[in-house]
């Protein structure tokens, strides 16, 4: 994941959450987000939730 740019990571979330991948991997990516503090504000609801 820290291989990732920013932009990309969050394409590619929102890519495996319209593809309905696993939801493992989707939560690998929430958190990597979350501890990157990116700040998605259009979406943001979706990456703040609690875990």
């Amino acid at each position: 994941m820290k291989k990732l740019s920013d932009e990309l990571l969050i394409e590619t979330y929102f890519k495996a959450k319209k593809l309905n991948l696993s939801q493992e991997f989707i939560s690998l990516m929430e958190s990597e987000i979350r501890r990157r503090s990116i700040a998605c504000q259009y979406k943001n609801a979706i990456l703040t939730r609690s875990t």
